[in-house]
């Protein structure tokens, strides 16, 4: 802690602790250097230190304690005002404000003593002259706290019709009370109208937009504008985290969350402020955050949550239904208080009013990776087969909704709906056979008379089988002779060769060849003979197809062209036999349109893309022609593949939508992911960032509903940031960048994930004027890639680094990083780079140690390496480039010996240096002649440099010239052309001063 001497090192205290983070030791520390300032013995000391008190406590959970020093100033300008400088005047009339809303927030202050305050600050005022629009901004608050209605309004109308002054509060924040008001009284979109100018940044300060944004979360959802709400969730919450006074804000994202579907995420955020539950500084805020609180575990016990550990109250362990009444009676006990207080209840109603709001939305992705210890997870959604044909077996793990139903209908019913649906290849039929099942098993048990025939306990069998996948030969081949028995030869041949397609899938091929052998003879003889039908002859036909498409997979690059052949003499078979008859039966239809698809497989394999394209084209579009369009899905996903593969991007993206809106609520979570995710690829590369960015929430979402979150869900939100990114929304990128890091890892998504990861974190940082921040990400980055053996990268993410370094504030590491970023970019060969960080070091070397000589020896180094670059590279536009980078390189060097100057050099030193820095600038003119029209504006900017030291030198003829020479080369330049327009008004504003300075006589 340093050492308090006099008043200028107490101003640099209170500076320093002023750039502190909010909080308790902040606050310790001012009320240290108040000591430290009644020490020194001057009044306006101790009135500064009183002044950065009340400041640091305004600001922080604390804000009870800002009566005494107030209190204690305003007693020491009423005994002697000239001890205040007009700084601490104005600041002791505007800290009057923090007065009454500070009252208004302590329910122990009598609403007298209020009233009272409001009339001695309305004294004051007049006394200095200030205009009546902060009192009747405070007379508002009161009304508008109490539920005065009448009163509020008159006040707000006089607040807006007061003349602003000094006084008033900042535009920003007078714009967020003002629409607080109107989304209070149900005017959603006059409120954000209001707030727009704050939202958009156009007005500032300290706490907003903070507080704007938090305010408008629910009058968006309201208004159904779900995207803007997740943009200010995302950007807000990045503001509002790390200020401690902001309790108020961060309960408005805690209740968004609830009231849109994002529980788990609430939970996270009630996780990361543990002392908001009993901070008692600030009454008002305490009572907000209680109220979402309650509202919060109230929704989780809705959800059937109410036995969920959640975050709580230090010293014990909370569930949501322990929590929900907790919350609830201290919030309302502190309603009470101010009720009392306020001789209302209008604080109460509105308290009770807040936890009994309902969700708004039924659920808002936000993009954001959920915590994996997070007790709240999303409700799992219903999944669907998207595989065609019921017979292939179902992958492992399929289960139905799980929703609650009513009783069960009877056996007989439930036999005739499973029938229903495989006949006609419905989805879920493996499950509707699956209640005839236990139903059956009920029955049993019950002693019912009810008795399975054999072609009942056969299907049951089969379906049971399908959905076992590569176990099923067992079951499959109980179901053959089930069929046997039940008089059925056809589907009982059917059956062993599902079990033979069995044994494919595991791996055992020629097994599978083998068993299906058999079956496909006989069928073929029953068929012939009028022993069997069409449909289960198709069926054993496409069992073989489908073992030797296998054959094919399996063969690698070792296929022979034998296998190949085998297998689409197969498939033509199955097509042969039923395509005649796609009309008659959906089954028959699904095996024509399957088997074009395995042609098209089968093409792909041996080299023909485009072939394999247009079958998979086909069967898509026929499945989709038989009513069936879940089974089209599968074959749009692999054309998507293929016309990638050809570069047809518009083709690919159909395929995908295609495959979306066809795979419908059927679509299992991990394929819609995949799907949503590609789509983001196609849509980003065409430049359609927007689209783009909507699809990776997608995917996010549904890798997460997938149980992928950490592996396809982390892919989605690493794209979605860079979208963001690329949109310019650089807080909601970031959250997303920062959220997803933890699970873009080298093992799962490769090194260069994680750099780019941390690349564009860097990046968003760094826009936010994050700058620390920003230099370490990309020097972790920079870290990683060290080791690749392409350095362009590290070089390029050192120099990155070396920047944020230095707008951070950090010149000696700053100055490190770009000479090592140099060194990296001579040994890649980058001359512009190498040059960028030589001019870069010379800038930090002249405010370092080695001063003016060392920054003069960096910025010549530049100027020679990029001069013989110049002559040794080709004439194909390198050179070009190299010689604009010349131009500039120059053109800085003027400038820094400008600087050096600048910096304190004798009379005769500094005319020299401005007669080398007009030399620099003649070569920067001279390399940017060279480039022709391209580079006139910067040619232009040089020469009024030039001129400009010109008249500095006395030369006020040369400066002239070359002023004249701008105007000639931008005269003809339209006047739209605000770069011209502004170098000719500069070209003039010099003549002026020249033309001026000519004609005054020289004083003796």
């Amino acid at each position: 802690m340093s050492s308090i001497t006099d008043f200028d090192s107490l101003r640099r205290a209170m500076g320093e602790n002023s750039e502190q983070p909010e909080g308790p030791a902040r606050n310790a520390r001012a009320e240290h250097l108040l000591l430290e300032a009644e020490k020194l013995n001057i009044p306006l000391a101790v009135i500064e230190a009183l002044g950065h008190q009340l400041k640091v406590y305004n600001y922080s959970s604390e804000k009870g304690k800002m009566f005494v020093p107030f209190a204690r100033l305003l007693r020491m300008w009423d005994e002697r005002p000239e001890d205040f400088d007009a700084y601490e005047t104005h600041s002791l009339h505007w800290v009057f404000k923090w007065m009454s809303a500070g009252m208004l927030d302590q329910p122990h202050i009598p609403l007298t003593s209020i009233e009272k305050w409001l009339g001695e600050m309305e004294h004051r005022y007049r006394l200095a002259g200030h205009s009546e629009r902060a009192l009747r901004s405070a007379e508002f608050s009161v009304a508008a706290h109490v539920g005065d209605m009448p009163r509020a309004e008159r006040a707000y109308a006089a607040w807006l019709a007061a003349d602003r002054d000094t006084m008033a509060d900042c535009h920003a924040c007078e714009l967020h009370g003002q629409g607080w008001w109107q989304a209070q009284n149900g005017r959603d979109a006059e409120a954000l109208e209001l707030w727009r100018p704050v939202l958009e940044g156009e007005f500032t300060c300290a706490h907003e937009p903070h507080t704007a944004l938090a305010s408008s979360l629910l009058s968006l959802l309201r208004l159904g504008r779900a995207d803007e709400a997740r943009a200010h969730h995302l950007r807000g919450f990045r503001l509002v985290r790390p200020m401690e006074s902001m309790r108020g804000a961060y309960a408005d994202h805690v209740e968004f969350c609830a009231l849109s579907g994002n529980e788990a995420r609430a939970l996270e955020l009630l996780a990361e402020r543990p002392a908001y539950f009993t901070d008692e500084g600030h009454p008002r805020s305490r009572l907000d955050f209680l109220s979402v609180v309650t509202l919060l575990m109230d929704r989780l016990t809705v959800l059937g949550l109410g036995g969920t550990q959640v975050p709580g109250p230090a010293g014990r362990t909370w569930t949501a239904a322990e929590l929900a009444p907790h919350a609830r009676d201290r919030a309302l006990a502190l309603a009470a208080r101010f009720d009392e207080r306020n001789g209302t209840e209008y604080v109460s109603e509105r308290a009770r009013a807040r936890m009994a709001r309902r969700p708004l939305v039924d659920r808002l992705l936000l993009g954001v990776r959920p915590s994996n210890t997070s007790p709240v997870r999303a409700p799992e959604r219903p999944a669907g087969p998207v595989a065609p044909g019921a017979e292939a077996p179902a992958a492992p793990g399929t289960q139905s909704s799980g929703d609650s139903a009513p009783p069960a209908p009877a056996l007989p019913a439930l036999l005739v709906e499973a029938r229903r649906m495989s006949d006609t290849l419905q989805p879920h039929a493996v499950e509707a056979w699956a209640a005839v099942a236990h139903a059956a098993q009920e029955a049993e048990a019950a002693g019912s008379d009810v008795v399975l025939e054999p072609r009942d306990r056969a299907e049951i069998a089969d379906h049971e089988a399908m959905a076992l996948g590569p176990e099923a030969t067992g079951l499959f081949e109980r179901a053959a002779e089930l069929y046997a028995e039940a008089g059925d030869p056809g589907e009982a041949l059917a059956a062993r060769a599902r079990a033979a397609y069995v044994h494919a899938l595991a791996g055992r091929v020629d097994e599978a060849l083998a068993a299906v052998a058999g079956p496909h003879e006989e069928v073929l003889s029953l068929y012939a003979a009028g022993g069997t039908d069409l449909r289960q002859t198709a069926s054993v036909l496409m069992a073989r197809a489908r073992i030797l498409i296998r054959r094919v997979h399996a063969a690698g690059e070792d296929l022979q062209d034998a296998v190949l052949e085998e297998a689409v003499t197969a498939v033509r078979a199955v097509l042969a036999l039923v395509e005649e008859h796609t009309g008659e039966d959906v089954r028959l239809a699904a095996r024509a349109a399957e088997a074009q698809a395995m042609l098209g497989e089968l093409a792909g394999h041996a080299g023909d893309v485009e072939t394999a394209a247009e079958l998979s084209a086909r069967a898509a579009g026929a499945f989709v022609a038989a009513g069936l369009p879940w089974f089209a899905v599968e074959y749009e996903a692999r054309l998507a593949q293929l016309t990638h593969h050809l570069g047809d991007v518009d083709g690919t993206e159909r395929a995908l939508r295609a495959a979306l809106e066809h795979g419908g609520p059927y679509l299992e979570p991990v394929g819609r992911a995949q799907l949503h995710l590609q789509l983001a690829e196609v849509t980003g590369g065409l430049g359609r960032v927007t689209e783009a960015a909507d699809h990776a929430l997608e995917a996010a979402h549904w890798a997460d509903e997938a149980g992928e979150g950490p592996t396809l869900g982390a892919w989605a939100r690493h794209q979605l940031g860079g979208f963001l990114l690329r949109r310019g929304r650089w807080a909601e990128a970031a959250e997303v960048l920062e959220s997803v890091l933890p699970d873009v890892t080298a093992g799962t998504h490769g090194e260069g994930a994680v750099v780019q990861t941390l690349w564009w974190l860097g990046d968003c940082l760094g826009e936010l004027g994050e700058h620390r921040a920003a230099a370490e990400r990309r020097l972790q980055a920079a870290g990683i890639a060290r080791d690749w053996p392409e350095q362009q990268d590290h070089a390029t993410l050192a120099h990155l680094a070396a920047s944020s370094l230095e707008q951070a504030g950090l010149a000696d590491e700053a100055e490190r990083a770009y000479a090592r970023a140099g060194e990296l970019w001579r040994t890649v060969g980058d001359v512009p780079g190498l040059v960028r960080s030589l001019r870069a070091r010379a800038w930090l070397t002249l405010r370092g140690e080695a001063g003016p000589d060392g920054a003069r020896a960096l910025m010549t180094n530049a100027v020679e390496e990029c001069e013989a670059a110049v002559d040794a590279a080709p004439d194909d536009g390198t050179r070009a480039r190299l010689t604009a980078d010349l131009g500039h390189t120059h053109r800085q060097f003027a400038d820094l010996l400008v600087r050096v100057e600048d910096a304190g050099a004798t009379d005769d030193d500094g005319e020299i240096l401005f007669e080398e820095a007009v030399t620099a600038l003649d070569r920067a003119i001279a390399a940017f002649a060279l480039l022709g029209p391209d580079a006139l504006q910067d040619r232009s900017r040089a020469e009024l440099a030039a001129a400009w030291l010109e008249a500095d030198l006395g030369r006020p003829a040369d400066a002239a010239a070359r002023a004249r020479a701008v105007l000639t080369a931008h005269g003809s330049a339209p006047e739209e052309d605000e770069a011209a327009r502004s170098l000719r008004g500069e070209a003039e504003r010099l003549l002026n001063t020249v033309t001026r300075e000519k004609r005054e006589p020289v004083e003796n």
